[in-house]
């Protein structure tokens, strides 16, 4: 018989809970200031060997008494089989505002699309295994871009090839003559990743199609599309180009090497030009945006996996560039982003995500997260029209609590710490430098810090230039368990970075060195978990 007694808890300060089972100890300690022990499976082993004896009771006062012990309670009594389970999405490092695969291994975002209510976002996905291989679509939809519901696998590998990268559209007009029922047909371009097949072939481009709302899929009967062009000729985005009437489809060809193609129904594809993208590669993306928000100033945008971008011209067949490549994304972990296709007319905006990739997740049962979305605009500044990133409006419905800082000084040794031990966060300061020769943030441990003279941002081993225009300089990052998202005031530069946290005693405090530094305003908003909240 197993005898078992919990210690009483005394206080949240730095108690360590005891439990005791058969003269073993198991030892658990509260949400802290300095992170959380993952004690998933000493837990569950503790749960199987006592669910029959008073120590349930006593966990069950733990949390409902002393509310510290809800995301341990919520691992041991859920089966750590049951990865469908919501309590599944609480582990030690799996993100709690991006986007994460239930299992498994995640890459690219593919398919972004909407349609009746739903946004859907397909991703590259290995159902296996947490490592890269054995690539499908994944699928997950949801009402707000935020809360996201993972489905069955859209697109399983075939003899062609693996499934790598694409995109998604609706087909209003039934121009591919796929249509079948009611719905609008659903139609996906993707990369036959040949060499990857059980016979190598070359990598071509095929389609697939769905009729009841990206539930099921049928691929196309005559796939590929598209047939080997050069090298890995990966990626299609397809888009509609409404004043010509036809699809356009930009595809990676090679080194720093696209093409553009167009079609009336999207199985048979011509291609009208290519260009080049020095120094970027894969992903290709292809939009227009007015500029300042002027309908009757636009532009084309173009691209590429890394964050590199043109801006341009786009008659339909050509897409003739105005700028040299200029970069959106600085970070060491923003990649292969896509926008999603079909947003609503009354909406307005082009939505984009991307990878976060190479991250860390160590003994997670997933592998690697999405960004948070961001908006795109075009802006007119000194220099030129340049792409702004900033994050999605609705990102503000999870704010659960603020810590304002009212304007004040800040001296070097004297570091400003906000109220707060919570782990996600957005946070927006603005500054005035004053004699200061840096600033920043220490960011569970990590550093991230504004150099005043040469005008940079430096976070983890990567640095990115601030343009400001007047004495003031506007930051705002978004801090999740695993990741840290900065942007400036302006949107030009965004840097998206993946973490494990440091030892720290405070998740967040305020710095300054050589100098005072005054702090027009500081708001730290902690953030709710989209897995636990409607």
């Amino acid at each position: 018989m197993i005898n078992s007694e919990i210690q009483r808890p005394q206080s949240l300060s730095d108690q360590i809970r005891l439990y005791r089972v058969s003269g073993s100890s198991y030892f658990a300690r509260p949400d802290s200031v300095i992170g959380r022990f993952d004690l998933c499976d000493s837990l569950h082993r503790l749960y199987m060997l006592c669910r029959h004896s008073k120590l349930v009771a006593g966990l069950t006062y733990l949390w409902r008494e002393k509310n510290i012990c809800s995301v341990l309670w919520q691992r041991c009594t859920s089966s750590r089989d049951n990865l469908e389970s919501p309590n599944m999405y609480d582990e030690l490092h799996r993100p709690q505002y991006h986007f994460t695969a239930r299992e498994h291994w995640l890459n690219d975002p593919n398919g972004l699309v909407f349609y009746d209510g739903e946004y859907h976002l397909f991703f590259q996905h290995n159902p296996d295994s947490v490592k890269w291989g054995n690539m499908t679509w994944g699928h997950a939809v949801s009402p707000d871009l935020l809360h996201w519901e993972q489905l069955d696998h859209a697109l399983l590998p075939d003899d062609l090839g693996t499934i790598f990268s694409g995109s998604a559209v609706i087909d209003w007009q039934d121009t591919s003559g796929l249509r079948t029922g009611d719905e609008k047909t659903m139609v996906a371009l993707y990369t036959s990743a040949g060499e990857h097949a059980a016979l190598p072939v070359p990598f071509t481009q095929s389609m697939a199609y769905s009729n009841d709302r990206g539930r099921t899929w049928t691929k196309y009967d005559q796939n590929p599309v598209i047939g080997h062009i050069r090298a890995q000729n990966r990626d299609p985005k397809v888009i509609w180009h409404e004043p010509s009437g036809h699809w356009i489809m930009a595809l990676y060809l090679d080194d720093s090497d696209y093409a553009l193609f167009r079609s009336e129904d999207l199985t048979n594809l011509q291609r009208t030009c290519g260009l080049n993208l020095p120094g970027v590669t894969e992903c290709p993306d292809f939009f227009e945006l007015p500029v300042d928000g002027n309908s009757e100033d636009r532009r084309w945008v173009f691209w590429g996996s890394c964050g590199g971008y043109l801006i341009g011209g786009f008659d339909g067949i050509d897409f003739v560039p105005e700028t040299d490549v200029m970069h959106a994304e600085y970070g060491s972990n923003g990649y292969a982003a896509q926008t999603w296709s079909d947003l609503p007319a009354a909406d307005g905006r082009r939505i984009q995500i991307s990878w976060m990739a190479d991250g860390k997740f160590p003994s997670m049962p997933f592998n690697q997260q999405m960004s948070f979305p961001v908006t795109l605009t075009l802006s007119r500044f000194e220099d030129g029209i340049r792409l702004c990133r900033a994050p999605i409006v609705e990102l503000e419905r999870l704010r659960t609590r603020t810590y304002l800082t009212e304007p004040c000084r800040l001296l070097p040794g004297k570091n400003l710490i906000p109220e707060t031990i919570h782990d996600l966060l957005d946070i927006e300061i603005s500054v005035e430098p004053a004699s200061a020769h840096a600033f920043g943030l220490v960011v569970r441990g990590h550093t991230i810090e504004y150099d005043c003279f040469s005008k940079t941002i430096s976070c983890l081993g990567k640095e990115a230039p601030v343009v400001t225009g007047d004495s003031e300089i506007t930051l705002r990052f978004l801090v999740d368990r695993t990741s840290v998202e900065i942007f400036s005031g302006d949107g030009r530069i965004s840097m998206s970075h993946c973490f494990l946290p440091e030892a720290a005693d405070v998740p967040i405090e305020c710095f300054v060195r050589g100098g005072e530094l005054q702090i027009v305003s500081l708001r730290v908003h902690e953030l709710a978990s989209i897995w636990s909240t409607p």
